[in-house]
């Protein structure tokens, strides 16, 4: 069959965008000049396509919206239209990259194409260029967008690329076949479902279990809800964005980690936090209320390192958790234990599952029904989710782009449901970047929290590791916390 279905989550990522909602996903590659020749570097994209078909083909809706939307190959592809070459005015710096990133993420990507593009901008200083990457968030969740820039570049500085290959699309289906598979593939749903319903009951327990565990998890996403916040990072969105940036590095992150307790995320979320107080203050708003994030769970299935496997599909594998940054406290460490315990308590009610069990469910829902109330979501007032925080791992080895290495990678995450205000972290070859994404008339002052991150983590780094707290070996060799004096 030459067409794939889109999955009920992918599809939703279509049908919330509008007119001020663009729902793509991107990063902004710093790297080691000189540039290339647009030629060169368009050919060694080409040469990858294969390995991405999804990369060459086109969204097509259902007739009547009687199914999903799918993936067919686009008889018309044109790689020059979505590898774009640029430069920036001279003299070229940080905030001038930082405004076009701006403007092309702003820009809606044509339906009507294959859903990506990739800019190649010259004029940066220090003799270097970078690489705009745009992706609409229905192809690619985060953790395999980091798997497709993997593909697209090398770890490799000398290697030569294959010269671009022939392609030959498979021709469109007609729209009564698409109405056809749809109805078919309603009909057959329930069939389904009888067998994986009587596939469960063979396992009693199992099934008793896995309610109650789904149960429980969604009672703990309704009750997380609940409470609404009021505060000026929500509002109406418009058309038009701003991006800057911040960074760290994989190794302060981990120094923190170690001295004062908590994850790698507890520390990355207690600087975020740090740097909306520092926001808050900054307008005159109030900081004893609560500012929630939606955090995007990757539910990839994940080998023995914790890393995400790879299953060959570009289908978004995530669900969400929500968590209350602690902007009303001043000090860092009690930012830091705030949200310590905050995280330990949100895997314990299984906050995860409940998004992950929720996104399924609406594979059941009629798909008319599935696209109106994804464009109703965007019209309905919220206050009850502030910004969202997304984090993704990347790879810990340098990547090369035509023998170019690739010095940093900084992330971009869409906005919607009126917040105006999101965070996107990145991590690869040591270094931790922050991608912060506002809407251009309500958030003018993201570069506060830019700063504030950037502060924050340098007060963690100055605080001084709690006696009470040292990572002790006791006369058996267990490794504990506690002090010196009670081995």
């Amino acid at each position: 069959m030459p067409f794939e279905r889109l999955s009920p989550l992918d599809a939703g990522f279509l049908h919330v965008e509008d007119g001020v909602t663009h729902m793509h996903i991107g990063s902004v590659s710093i790297m080691e000049g000189p540039p290339p020749p647009y030629e060169a570097f368009r050919d060694r994209v080409a040469s990858k396509l294969p390995m991405v078909r999804r990369y060459r083909q086109v969204v097509r809706r259902v007739p009547l919206d009687l199914g999903r939307p799918v993936w067919v190959d686009d008889p018309y592809f044109k790689i020059e239209y979505h590898i774009r070459h640029t430069a920036l005015p001279s003299p070229g710096n940080e905030a001038q990259l930082q405004n076009l990133v701006g403007r092309v993420m702003a820009q809606q990507l044509d339906r009507d194409r294959p859903l990506w593009e990739m800019w190649m901008v010259e004029g940066l200083p220090s003799d270097r260029w970078a690489i705009i990457s745009k992706v609409h968030h229905c192809m690619v969740d985060g953790v395999s967008g980091s798997e497709l820039l993997g593909l697209i570049l090398d770890p490799d500085p000398d290697h030569e690329a294959d010269p671009p290959l022939p392609w030959t699309p498979d021709p469109p289906p007609a729209d009564w076949e698409l109405m056809v598979d749809a109805v078919a593939g309603t009909l057959s749903s329930p069939v389904e479902i009888g067998r994986m319903v009587q596939a469960q009951t063979r396992l009693p327990r199992r099934l008793v279990g896995l309610a109650r565990e789904t149960v429980g998890a969604v009672r703990a996403t309704a009750s997380a809800m609940r409470e609404a916040t009021t505060s000026s990072l929500n509002g109406p969105l418009g058309p038009h964005r701003r991006w800057v940036s911040a960074a760290t590095t994989v190794a302060e992150v981990k120094h923190v980690r170690n001295r004062l307790g908590g994850s790698f995320n507890d520390v990355v979320l207690t600087v975020i936090a740090g740097g909306f107080r520092d926001v808050l203050i900054g307008r005159g708003d109030r900081t004893d209320l609560p500012v929630r994030s939606l955090v995007p769970v990757s539910v990839r299935p994940r080998d023995a390192r914790g890393m995400a496997v790879g299953d060959g599909r570009m289908a978004n594998q995530i669900s969400a958790s929500f968590v209350d940054l602690p902007v009303h406290l001043d000090d860092p460490v009690g930012r830091l234990n705030a949200i310590r315990t905050q995280m330990a308590d949100l895997k314990d009610s299984k906050q995860a599952l409940a998004g992950e069990v929720l996104s399924s469910l609406s594979g059941f829902a009629p798909p008319m029904l599935l696209a109106l109330a994804g464009r109703l979501g965007t019209k309905i007032p919220q206050n009850m989710i502030n910004t969202v925080t997304t984090n993704v791992p990347g790879p810990q080895v340098p990547l090369y782009a035509v023998g170019r290495r690739m010095l940093q990678v900084y992330p971009y995450v869409p906005l919607g449901i009126r917040m105006r205000i999101g965070v996107a972290i990145f991590s690869y070859d040591g270094n931790v970047t922050f991608g912060i994404t506002g809407d251009y008339d309500g958030a003018p002052d993201i570069e506060v929290l830019g700063r504030g991150i950037e502060r924050s983590m340098r007060e963690l780094l100055s605080v001084e590791q709690p006696a009470t707290e040292k990572v002790v070996v006791d006369l058996r060799g267990r490794r504990r916390v506690g002090s010196p004096e009670h081995a």
